[in-house]
């Protein structure tokens, strides 16, 4: 018998492999955590599949997302970042995510780790919605509001209510697995 799925997913492999190995699953891993920042601002304007699909390369060409790296990232770089066409070549994507690397700095400085800012948002603990059917989650909600209005003034780019709920949903921040998903209980 199959498993029943979330519908956004069903019917492509990689979709499916993600889904069920990583969407909704607390992360409280700084590195896994800058990973889905920088996957999702490049996500911004596009498919979640489009980012997916590409995810190896943007690993290989962004230093296997090490925020320390990209936050030294000089021009010469970003120019070779800008021709790699593996990746999703955005020129003011590519310049934010060197400057969201310093900034994730700076926020690991202030409060020890970007998972322990991160998760105060939700109290520590992923809320847990009761979607029927994917398309009936939120796109944001006042705390993914919260989180995009504060990382901006702490210099963020491209980490809008959308792209920070987006976010919340793939770190396990938030359950939005629809109610009858065999992930739902399992997350």
């Amino acid at each position: 018998m199959s498993k029943h799925r979330c519908g956004w997913c069903v019917g492509d492999a990689l979709y499916e492999a993600y889904h069920d190995q990583e969407w909704g699953v607390p992360v409280y891993d700084d590195a896994t955590l800058f990973e889905f920042l920088i996957l999702e601002t490049f996500q911004a304007g596009l498919s979640w599949i489009t980012i997916l699909r590409k995810r190896e390369n943007f690993r290989k060409a962004f230093d296997a997302f090490d925020y320390k790296k990209i936050a030294n990232y000089n021009q010469d770089k970003i120019n070779s970042l800008l021709q790699d066409a593996g990746i999703v070549r955005n020129k003011l994507k590519i310049n934010a995510t060197v400057s969201n690397a310093k900034a994730f700095m700076k926020i690991q400085e202030e409060f020890g780790s970007f998972s322990k800012y991160i998760w105060n948002f939700v109290d520590g603990e992923p809320i847990k919605n009761k979607v029927t059917y994917y398309k009936d989650a939120p796109a944001t909600t006042e705390i993914s509001d919260a989180l995009s209005k504060d990382l901006k003034k702490r210099g963020f780019k491209f980490i809008g209510s959308t792209v920070m709920y987006a976010h919340m949903q793939a770190t396990g921040m938030v359950n939005d697995h629809e109610v009858s998903c065999f992930r739902y209980e399992e997350v």
